[in-house]
Formats: C-alpha cells, sequence, structure tokens
C-alpha cells in the first residue's frame, strides 16, 4: 500500500484461533461501508495455538499486516507493537474477541472525521461476566488510581481512535512499562466518549490472570505516580510523632514508680516500626525496579515474522 490510508485497526492476538477468522469476517464487513481506505495491523503475542496461521492466512489479502512477536511479551507491548506499525491517519484499537463490539466503529470514525475529535474512546457503562475477583479489584484500582494520579480512568478500554498526531505523540513517550491507557489519558488533546456495553466473548478465555492484573495496576500506579513514597514518609512522620509520645509516657512512669515490668510495648514498637521498613523498602523497590527497566533500554518487543501481500 503506497498510499497511507486513512484508518488503521490495531488488534493483538493471544490464543484466538476458534473465533478469529470470525472476528475479521465481522470487521471487514463494518469497515468496508465507511467507504474509506483502510488496514488492519495484527499482533500475535506469542500464542500457543493457531492463531499465527489464521493471521497469515488473512495477510495474504491486500491491507492486511500480520505481526508475529518472538515470545509472548504481554498484551500492553502487543499493542505498542501494532501502534507502532501503524500507518493511518487514524488508529483504532481494540480487542479479537468481540468484546469491543466492530458495530460502534462507524460512531467513532465520524466523531473523528467530521466531528474533529482528536481522541474517541469506548466507556464501559457495563461490564461483562468476569471472576468476582477480576471485578473487586476494578473497583479498588480504579478510585486508587485517580487519588493517586489525577487521571479518571472508570470505564475506559483500549477500545479508542486515536488521531495521528496523537499516536505520534504517543510514540514519544518511550517509556518500556506500558499503561496504554493511562498513557493516553496523560496526553490530553480534545477527546470524546463513546457509552457501550461490553459483549460475551466470540469464544476461547481471558489471557489476564490476577497475577497479571495486578502487575498492570502495579504498572500503571507507579508510571503515573510517586505517591506511594510520599505516603510511606508521611506515615514516618506519624510513626516519629507516636514513639515521642510513648517515650515521653514511659519516662513518666518510669520517674514516678508507674513502669511495669515486660516488653510488650517494644515488641508492639519493634513489630510496628519493622513493618513500615520493609512496606517502604518494597515500595521504594518497586519504583527503582521501573528505573532498572528504562535504562537497560532494551527494546519492547521482538518481531519474530511478519506477513503482508506484495504491494501490487
Amino acid at each position: 500500500m503506497s498510499t497511507p490510508p486513512t484508518l488503521s485497526v490495531v488488534m493483538p492476538c493471544l490464543n484466538e484461533g476458534t473465533h478469529l477468522a470470525r472476528t475479521l469476517a465481522t470487521l471487514g464487513e463494518v469497515l468496508d461501508g465507511l467507504g474509506v481506505t483502510y488496514e488492519l495491523v495484527l499482533v500475535d503475542d506469542g500464542s500457543s495455538d493457531d492463531t499465527w496461521e489464521v493471521l497469515r492466512r488473512a495477510a495474504a489479502r491486500p491491507g492486511v499486516r500480520a505481526f508475529r512477536l518472538s515470545r509472548r511479551f504481554g498484551k500492553e507491548l502487543a499493542l505498542a507493537a501494532g501502534l507502532e506499525h501503524a500507518r493511518g491517519a487514524g488508529v483504532l484499537v481494540m480487542d479479537a474477541d468481540l468484546q469491543h463490539p466492530p458495530g460502534l466503529i462507524p460512531a467513532m470514525v465520524q466523531a473523528w472525521r467530521e466531528e474533529r475529535y482528536d481522541v474517541v474512546e469506548a466507556v464501559k457503562t457495563k461490564r461483562a461476566a468476569e471472576p468476582i475477583v477480576t471485578r473487586l479489584g476494578a473497583r479498588l484500582f480504579y478510585p486508587l488510581f485517580r487519588r493517586l494520579s489525577g487521571f479518571d480512568l472508570e470505564g475506559a478500554s483500549d477500545f479508542k481512535l486515536i488521531d495521528r498526531r496523537v499516536l505520534e505523540a504517543w510514540a514519544r513517550m518511550g517509556e518500556r512499562n506500558v499503561f496504554f491507557r493511562g498513557m493516553s489519558a496523560w496526553l490530553g488533546f480534545r477527546r470524546k466518549a463513546i457509552p457501550f456495553e461490553v459483549a460475551a466473548r466470540a469464544g476461547g478465555k481471558s489471557g489476564w490472570s490476577p497475577l497479571r492484573l495486578v502487575r498492570l495496576a502495579v504498572t500503571g500506579v507507579t508510571s503515573f505516580s510517586s505517591a506511594p513514597i510520599h505516603l510511606i514518609t508521611a506515615m514516618g512522620f506519624l510513626f516519629l510523632i507516636f514513639a515521642v509520645l510513648l517515650g515521653l509516657h514511659t519516662l513518666y512512669n518510669k520517674l514516678y514508680g508507674g513502669a511495669e515490668t515486660g516488653f510488650t510495648t517494644v515488641i508492639v514498637l519493634v513489630l510496628m516500626v519493622g513493618s513500615l521498613i520493609l512496606i517502604g523498602l518494597g515500595v521504594i523497590g518497586l519504583y527503582v525496579a521501573r528505573i532498572y527497566d528504562e535504562v537497560k533500554g532494551r527494546p519492547r518487543y521482538v518481531i519474530r515474522e511478519q506477513s503482508e501481500s506484495p504491494v501490487s
């Protein structure tokens, strides 16, 4: 494709072989009705099923480009790979399991092209059926993230349409600990939210385990706020005040003969201070680990192979 398309659709894929052909067919019907040129940028994030074979067959058609990562790097980095290879004037990001309804795409494109919004984001009004642990985690994370970073991601999703200049600004954010939703919110620009209900998965199962979700949450918080470190400092001052008051109380009892034998107070203080120190070291360690990841300068991802039809 010698001329850049109007729209690039970026779709990270992980073990989507059972339903990927259906997804691409549904998506193709919607995109063909838009009346704009488009390309599909499909990224296989180290799938263990036949996802790559499906992508390779799809890439035999013009306008479809498939990339296979050398291993599983995670959805955020697979998404980064797709964004960095997108060539369209606008870039649409969506999942491959049809939980992001393709029927919403025309309204998103209209808001981008006709209403001149730089970012059109689909916001969840109702979450799909999820394990209770995932639901509770989301309810805890989003208010916490809002308070710590100042960005409200309640209901946010990766289902977004961004303008080329937003993509270029995002590309200048070279961090390797990628949190796309937070990075998109940080960039700002003129934005419009379109509500949607998350549909049931077309097939397969989610690649997000509770541990991976916790890691993503930690990445989000530590990438956009240093508040946890300040919180540890504040707790240190509170314990200092508590220790001074308790010391004065103990000294008073000692001087006036009211001190009791035993080490209860000492043991409680040691346990409390020791716990605070360990928590503080852990929080600092998280930030040091982020710095370590950045200064190593390794690439975000490695592409094993790619496939697309030759330009005619």
